[in-house]
């Protein structure tokens, strides 16, 4: 298929379809053989402070039961934990344990090096306004890129 006939959401996805799978097998090189892409997907949307799993769930796309399945993995291999919620004591929040934070710095070294590379063949000027590019578009694609996540951007955008 020539590359005009592809649409450009596939074109994203192939390049981050490379840079997951380049991830994923250093990680798994490096000893980190006990996580799965799906586990990784979910882990990503972990913030620093932790995240209820409902939130979690609806972040990433996913059922709030396939959320907790997939933490309670991360879990399991000590990659993510369960503490309670300081602003609310019934709930409990999800977040990156020690060896989590680990696994995260070290896979955000590989992306940073898997861009360079990427600027390295497109050129500076073009991977910054990719980047821009990227970073606009999430404006409208994104319900969670902003404070107030979903409810806040709906009906929103360019004025």
């Amino acid at each position: 298929m020539a590359d005009a006939e592809l649409n450009a959401g596939l074109l994203m996805f192939i390049a981050h379809r490379s840079m997951e799978d380049r991830i994923f097998a250093e990680l798994h090189a490096a000893g980190f053989t006990d996580i799965t892409v799906a586990q990784g997907r979910v882990a990503q949307r972990i913030s620093r402070d932790g995240i209820r799993l409902t939130e979690l769930a609806e972040q990433a796309q996913i059922t709030k039961q396939t959320a907790g399945f997939l933490v309670d993995q991360l879990e399991r291999a000590g990659y993510a934990e369960r503490v309670a919620d300081p602003t609310d004591g019934r709930a409990r929040l999800v977040r990156l344990s020690e060896r989590g934070k680990k696994v995260a710095v070290f896979a955000n070294s590989i992306a940073d090096r898997i861009e360079a590379e990427w600027a390295a063949h497109l050129g500076t000027r073009r991977m910054r306004e990719l980047r821009a590019a990227l970073t606009a578009l999430r404006e409208i694609t994104d319900p969670y890129a902003h404070p107030g996540g979903a409810a806040a951007r709906l009906g929103s955008g360019p004025a």
